[in-house]
């Protein structure tokens, strides 16, 4: 037991900060964020043995952070409906303050319209600084897979981009060459 426990404190030591920036990039508030993070190593905990060692720890805990996300939302979204449903004069408000939070960028309109798997997929690059094989360990598929769906992801959302009289050109640098 006291190896199963030493390996936990160090598997939360080395992955917190980056599985809480993940978490935290991707809910809507610090408090919510923090009993995700709670649940993804609560996770970690029971299935220790399936952990795995080095960096790939890290990467098998984004993928158990991004189930345990999309769970949320899941349940978010039902909230919300029963909300709605169970106070109808709630809807109007409910609505207000979601479009009070709502980016209206050019980038951001375009962002939304992709879908969920396209907005991770752009994430886990932008976000979470991974490579394709990365990737393809945190989504459970292989890389040639990840760098199809990515170009695609990126592909679509330069056409939504471009749509809108956005110049989604890249920049090239000195030396990108």
């Amino acid at each position: 037991m006291d190896d199963r426990k030493a390996r936990f404190e160090a598997l939360y030591r080395e992955t917190y900060e980056p599985i809480l920036g993940y978490v935290l990039r991707r809910c809507p508030s610090a408090d919510d964020a923090a009993d995700l993070v709670s649940e993804v190593f609560t996770v970690a905990w029971r299935r220790l043995d399936d952990v795995p060692t080095g960096d790939r720890a890290r990467l098998w805990l984004y993928g158990a952070a991004r189930r345990v996300v999309a769970k949320y939302w899941s349940n978010e979204a039902t909230r919300r409906r029963r909300t709605a449903s169970l106070h109808p004069q709630l809807r109007d408000e409910i609505a207000a303050t979601v479009t009070d939070f709502t980016d209206v960028s050019a980038i951001a309109q375009a962002f939304r319209q992709l879908t969920e798997n396209e907005r991770e997929l752009l994430r886990l690059v932008a976000w979470e600084g991974l490579d394709h094989a990365a990737i393809a360990t945190v989504l459970g598929c292989s890389k040639g897979a990840v760098r199809v769906r990515l170009h695609r992801a990126r592909a679509r959302l330069s056409r939504l981009l471009h749509a809108t009289g956005f110049d989604a050109t890249p920049v090239t640098v000195k030396g990108d060459r």
